[in-house]
């Protein structure tokens, strides 16, 4: 069931609705310009390509809004990435939310804009995503999947990118590319160490989606709600990490990232100087302060 109570209808492939891109488009679309603001700053973005941007504060909620299963495109793709990038540059945003509108998450690439491509504007695309993806994975603050109906293919791979995953119940996740013709890639390579070989090759082998409630089993989902919750479960996640050192989150963020990329050894040795790291704001000494006072902690907000 999506988030409005609707049943999702696209339980295996992400078929897209839209009209066939123009000719002579690189991939099906055209790239869009850097994101740009239609009302008053500090409130309500609203990007081109079907995504919006809002902020509430030190955080930021994103919103994917093609109707009726937010597909991916390369308008999507590239706003995704540009909003990323803006993130990243803005030491002011602490925790992102990324989210779709409706009964969807989004149920992966539009069908209809892959089915056209050949093997030159298959790299392009794919490359295209893959930064858009990356850009997800090593934003430098905390970034949780609210994943409020279907989160199939390049969806699930988005969702999977994302620090946490607060899920509906119901939901089903998956990456059906091969049931298509094609084989699931970029973050789908984080699938085995996360749930085992067997796991993820029932997921990657069959393209049978799973429910938030398997998924949860699996340790792929944080929490699975029912869909009146999940804003304001989300929200707690959001509390709970803003009630942190800001600085401190920030180093430990980029260690999760870095631990995925290196051996042990590696990981240990940019633990310590993260730790060192730490000792170069007031971080310490006020989170420690505070607990020794029995009192919350007042770290400084970054700017």
């Amino acid at each position: 069931m999506g988030a409005d109570g609707r049943p999702d209808h696209a339980p295996v492939l992400s078929v897209g609705l839209l009209p066939r891109a123009a000719p002579g488009s690189p991939f099906g679309a055209t790239p869009l310009g850097p994101l740009r603001a239609r009302s008053k700053p500090g409130k309500r973005l609203v990007a081109d390509a079907g995504l919006h941007v809002e902020r509430a504060g030190v955080a930021v909620w994103c919103t994917l809004d093609r109707p009726p299963l937010n597909l991916l495109d390369p308008g999507v793709i590239h706003a995704v990435r540009a909003a990323f990038d803006a993130f990243a540059a803005d030491r002011a945003t602490r925790v992102v939310v990324l989210t779709g509108s409706g009964r969807a998450f989004t149920a992966g690439m539009d069908v209809r804009v892959l089915r056209d491509l050949d093997a030159a504007r298959a790299m392009e695309l794919i490359t295209a995503l893959h930064d858009a993806i990356d850009a997800v994975h090593r934003a430098p603050c905390p970034v949780i999947a609210a994943v409020n109906g279907a989160c199939l293919g390049a969806g699930f791979e988005l969702a999977l990118a994302c620090d946490l995953r607060v899920a509906v119940a119901g939901a089903p996740l998956g990456l059906p590319e091969v049931r298509v013709g094609v084989p699931s890639v970029i973050q789908a390579a984080l699938l085995p160490p996360l749930v085992g070989p067997g796991r993820a090759a029932e997921l990657l082998l069959t393209g049978e989606p799973i429910t938030a409630e398997r998924a949860h089993e699996w340790g792929l989902v944080n929490d699975v709600v029912p869909a009146e919750r999940l804003r304001a479960t989300v929200q707690a996640r959001v509390d709970a990490i803003l009630a942190c050192g800001p600085e401190a989150v920030r180093l430990q963020k980029e260690l999760i990232v870095r631990w995925r990329a290196t051996d042990l050894r590696t990981a240990v040795r940019s633990g310590v100087d993260a730790f060192v790291a730490a000792y170069a704001t007031d971080e310490p000494f006020e989170g420690m302060s505070a607990f020794l006072e029995k009192r919350p902690p007042k770290f400084r907000s970054r700017r």
